[in-house]
């Protein structure tokens, strides 16, 4: 996602114990390929007990990507899905959104 996140979804980040991940690097430059490998290997699903990926991201997401590598899934696809929040959306939209940002 591009930008800071959308102040609908704060909470959940909060829950999440991301907030303060998504509001790094607000003021100063990010070396990206160091900032690729840490996501790459953070752990933002918590214990899966399905190896059924298709399942998981439609537990977390509501939807299922077309292409899922080995529990990884394209972040074009992520952008493209899951579009800003805004005062419409459900509670249920928010959340997903928000897993959506952290992913």
């Amino acid at each position: 996602m591009h930008g800071p996140p959308s102040l609908l979804v704060e909470n959940y980040l909060w829950e999440a114990g991301f907030w303060h991940m998504a509001t790094v690097g607000r003021e100063c430059k990010l070396d990206s390929k160091l900032i690729s490998a840490l996501i790459e290997r953070y752990a933002v699903t918590g214990s899966i007990q399905s190896g059924d990926w298709g399942a998981v991201c439609y537990e977390l997401l509501g939807a299922i990507p077309e292409n899922i590598n080995g529990g990884r899934i394209e972040m074009g696809w992520l952008r493209d899905t899951f579009l800003d929040s805004d005062d419409d959306s459900t509670e249920l939209e928010r959340i997903r959104y928000a897993w959506a940002y952290i992913l």
